[in-house]
């Protein structure tokens, strides 16, 4: 064997030492968790969650470092450029497995420049229409559609984004021709449903259950896979009118694409003991929200099933890339 192929052997040795003792003692200083939205939203608050339990079991602080803005872009390409020390990681929501279809050239590859460690939370939607709306169940407003091409009107707090996306597939499987008005944020847009200006939309259980068990909403059903634990009268999309409909919002956590092996499965065993704790099972569930701790192997299949299935909505929606 060749002397320069001994050094590179005893150096690759030296540097995988080098990192097996760091990942032992990680982590010996503040670790900083970017969020890719502004304070007060759901990721925030998972973030905050998470990383309040974390600092506890691993000595350390957690820093939440909100980077709202470019629809994750900003915050997803910070960690992509930072060292992968695990002292800098990204917790991201469901606009991460969006933004490939909507936007031509990101700045780096979403499966190949990030490391996906866990997904941390999964949510679903409410579809609900005004209380003094005339359909009483989906099928009742699929109908409504249908004897209306065009008309009947759905509401969502932006264009592209989750909750337009969310409608949109809606639209496709159940076959009918229905009006997107988009607004300037959830708020508007539950307000603008709550006064009748439009006819109906697919809302976070956060944010829309007060309105209805006030009244001042009707839940036509929930878009996820089996009936919601706190709505058990209420039906899934899926058995009420669209088979196989399901839509989700979620948040995960990510590194950058680098991050040693050990320190990926340390920080996955953490969260995913945080996630079986009574007491996240509640804080979360409150929000509308289930604790996951995926493996990373879990976690990285399950983004990829989400990047095509929100590519086939977004060509199906006509969005042009941008």
């Amino acid at each position: 064997m060749q002397i320069k192929q001994i050094l590179t052997i005893i150096l690759w040795g030296q540097a995988a030492a080098i990192t097996h003792a760091a990942a032992a003692d990680y982590p010996t200083r503040p670790i900083r968790l970017i969020v890719a939205q502004t304070a007060g939203g759901n990721s925030d608050m998972v973030a905050r969650a998470y990383g309040q339990r974390l600092s506890e079991r691993l000595g350390q602080q957690i820093v939440v470092d909100n980077r709202g803005g470019g629809s994750g872009i900003i915050a997803t390409e910070l960690v992509v450029n930072a060292q992968p020390d695990g002292y800098t990681l990204l917790l991201s929501p469901t606009a991460h497995a969006i933004n490939p279809s909507l936007i031509a050239k990101l700045p780096y590859d979403t499966q190949r420049d990030v490391k996906a460690i866990s997904l941390l939370g999964i949510g679903y939607n409410i579809m609900v229409v005004n209380q003094n709306h005339p359909a009483r169940t989906v099928r009742d407003l699929i109908n409504a559609a249908k004897a209306r091409p065009g008309k009947v009107t759905y509401a969502s707090s932006g264009t592209a984004g989750a909750s337009h996306l969310t409608g949109e597939l809606f639209r496709t499987m159940a076959g009918i021709d229905i009006l997107h008005v988009a607004y300037k944020g959830a708020p508007a847009s539950l307000t603008a449903l709550v006064g009748g200006e439009i006819d109906f939309s697919f809302s976070s259980m956060a944010s829309t259950l007060p309105l209805v068990r006030s009244g001042r909403l009707r839940a036509l059903g929930v878009s996820s896979p089996e009936r919601w634990p706190s709505l058990p009268e209420i039906p899934t999309v899926s058995e009420a009118g669209v088979p196989g409909y399901e839509s989700s919002s979620w948040q995960g956590l990510f590194g950058p694409a680098k991050l040693p092996l050990e320190l990926v499965t340390r920080l996955h065993r953490e969260v995913a003991d945080i996630a079986k704790t009574a007491d996240m099972q509640k804080r979360l569930s409150n929000e509308g929200l289930l604790p996951q701790g995926t493996t990373p192997q879990a976690f990285e299949k399950f983004i990829a099933v989400e990047i095509a299935k929100w590519a086939k909505v977004v060509k199906a929606a006509g969005i042009v890339a941008r």
